[in-house]
């Protein structure tokens, strides 16, 4: 995991990467905001759940926390959140009737601790209102983003998610060509549905988020973006037209291990 740093008003990323080989590596944030009622948004990777309690206790005492976020049931968003609900009695999830289903599968949550919220709706959390969203783009129907009130900071989930070729902490340091590729290979690879829909009414989806006109975009598969909203929404508008993706087929995984093999040093 990388140093967590200040994203935005009260709210602060704890990030992290992963590697694809032969495309690059996905940022994974999570993030925490410093609301009367702390809320954390995703608890991070499974495999890095020890490094992500380090992160965060380097924030705030989890036992202040009083509310997670959970905006869909991946692997990459769910790493600490039962260590969390051991840790801090009190601690609720937010999540959504498909979220509870999901995780039923193959850790359930107590049903007790479950705080059901569609998008549109509001939960108050002392200081801000946080307003459950659909993103415009998602791979998992359970997903909800979320619009903080108070910051203006829209959480849009895997949405705006690009591939990159190294860490940064600001999507604005990554250059445009760079950002928009990556961007759409993100998009191609976590939405392929965007091949098939509507233009019109993904044009309605996107113009939800310019109306909402957040002062930054914070997803998590992407560093933090301030005052690039357009950037972001033509970019997501163009994928339906972009080339589907394809992944390696057997005799490309072959040379891929070949050069990792040699890479390595191995005769």
């Amino acid at each position: 995991m990388e140093k967590p740093q200040q994203a935005a008003q009260d709210t602060h990323v704890l990030p992290s990467y992963f590697p694809i080989p032969g495309l690059g590596i996905v940022p994974v944030n999570a993030f925490l905001i410093m609301a009367k009622e702390p809320v954390l948004v995703d608890t991070g990777l499974v495999p890095e759940s020890q490094e992500f309690m380090q992160s965060l206790r380097s924030l705030i005492d989890p036992n202040d926390l009083k509310w997670i976020w959970l905006t869909h049931t991946d692997q990459d968003h769910i790493g600490s959140l039962h260590r969390l609900l051991e840790e801090v009695p009190n601690l609720k999830v937010i999540t959504t009737f498909l979220g509870v289903g999901k995780m039923s599968l193959f850790a359930p949550l107590p049903m007790d601790r479950v705080y059901l919220l569609n998008p549109g709706q509001s939960i108050d959390v002392g200081d801000r209102t946080l307003t459950a969203v659909k993103p415009p783009s998602f791979d998992a129907p359970e997903t909800t983003g979320l619009f903080d009130s108070r910051s203006q900071v829209l959480f849009s989930s895997d949405c705006f998610g690009a591939v990159l070729q190294s860490p940064a902490q600001d999507a604005a340091d990554i250059p445009h060509k760079d950002l928009s590729e990556g961007q759409t290979l993100w998009a191609t690879v976590d939405a392929p549905w965007l091949h098939h829909i509507d233009r019109s009414t993904f044009a309605r989806a996107l113009n939800v988020v310019r109306e909402m006109s957040p002062t930054t975009v914070l997803s998590s598969h992407l560093p933090p973006a301030h005052g690039m909203n357009e950037r972001l929404l033509e970019t997501l508008a163009a994928v339906p037209d972009a080339g589907p993706f394809v992944g390696p087929d057997q005799a490309q995984l072959e040379a891929m291990l070949a050069e990792m093999t040699q890479g390595a040093g191995v005769p």
